[in-house]
């Protein structure tokens, strides 16, 4: 199958910090976490590393190890950042055929400091992301089985509508995996897209960010799951999903989400597993159980793995437990890309169901 992925490319500085060298603040009435920065002080790295990164680029990477034909649509400056990205890029078997250079705006860069529980606090500069253009879409570039958009910011937003239309001039699968940026300022016109959106890949809070223009089409509230004697739920069934002062069900979420366009509805939850709605069903997996090195690149690799699978025409049962496995992997790495397996590892740890979570599934 052949695959294009449009977004973000980055390089991504990564410092590791000893617990014990960084304080960190919790919450008590919310799920958030801050970790504390002494002004002028100097803290000791247990290591920094430099990786390459980015939503389009983990994507492509995470494709092409499975065994897919893959172009990669990014924008980046002129200078070392880029061409490290480049390079990693040939390396990993990705075209830059569509690969852009911008004459002024530098690469985008991230600086992840990761502690205490590995989930990293990021620091991001996005340069030349920003500048995707209509006059860089290129028609024949969307001359593939399915595009894959990632994040995407500021003048590169604005090319949305443009980009899912392009790819279904083409008869191509589109899946987006939008940012929580994305969906705050362009929400409106991502909205308009839905309809258009085969394959919808959201964690948590960016799925909170829709609840208001959900609760418009079909109010607050909604039924639950059926319960059956002795099951315990998932904590984001019970808990349901709220944004901007509006709650919802998740089959509320579920059902009205699915009604106005995608075929497939991917809902992430950390370490609490993911869901996938469809027009008939929900289906949930539990995270797998790995030691957790760091989860950048998590969210890449479940979305990418899931839209790869569902592309060449797998259930999204299997899609789904193959996307778990994937992230599972690239968590017990620091960086987005090294975890990422390959197609016969990862297909030899789906037909081992012992290996894997097991998926429990609803009618919607």
């Amino acid at each position: 199958m052949r695959f294009l992925t449009v977004g973000g490319a980055m390089i991504d500085t990564i410092a590791i910090i000893d617990s014990d060298r960084i304080e960190r603040m919790s919450m008590f009435n919310a799920e958030s976490s801050f970790l504390l920065l002494e002004e002028g002080g100097k803290t000791e790295a247990q290591e920094i590393s430099t990786h390459c990164g980015g939503g389009a680029v983990n994507a492509a990477v995470a494709m092409s190890r499975l065994d897919q034909d893959v172009a990669t649509m990014v924008k980046l400056g002129r200078d070392t950042r880029a061409e490290a990205l480049l390079a990693r890029l040939m390396d990993e078997g990705v075209s830059t055929r569509w690969v852009h250079r911008d004459q002024h705006a530098p690469t985008g860069a991230s600086v992840l400091i990761s502690s205490h529980d590995r989930n990293a606090a990021i620091f991001t500069f996005r340069g030349a992301n920003t500048l995707l253009e209509p006059a860089d879409l290129q028609d024949d570039a969307f001359a593939v089985d399915a595009v894959y958009i990632s994040s995407l910011a500021n003048k590169s937003g604005e090319c949305l509508p443009t980009i899912i239309a392009s790819a279904k001039d083409h008869g191509a699968i589109v899946a987006v995996n939008p940012g929580l940026r994305q969906l705050s300022a362009y929400g409106r016109a991502f909205q308009d897209c839905l309809e258009r959106i085969d394959i919808l890949s959201i964690n948590r809070t960016e799925a909170g960010a829709l609840v208001p223009h959900l609760v418009t089409k079909a109010g607050e509230g909604g039924p639950g799951l059926p319960l059956a004697a002795g099951e315990k739920l998932p904590a984001l069934a019970v808990d349901g999903l709220s944004g901007g002062g509006f709650e919802m069900s998740l089959v509320g979420f579920f059902r009205t989400l699915t009604a106005l366009g995608p075929s497939h509805v991917v809902l992430t939850d950390g370490g609490r597993g993911a869901f996938v709605a469809t027009p008939t069903e929900i289906l949930y997996c539990p995270a797998a159980q790995c030691p957790v090195v760091g989860t950048a690149g998590a969210g890449d690799a479940f979305a990418s793995t899931f839209t790869t699978f569902i592309t060449l025409g797998c259930g999204p049962e299997k899609a789904l437990r193959a996307a778990t496995l994937n992230a599972a992997s690239v968590v017990g790495h620091i960086d987005t890309q090294n975890g990422l397996l390959t197609l016969d590892v990862l297909e030899a740890a789906l037909a081992d169901k012992s290996k894997g979570p097991a998926v429990r599934r609803w009618p919607l």
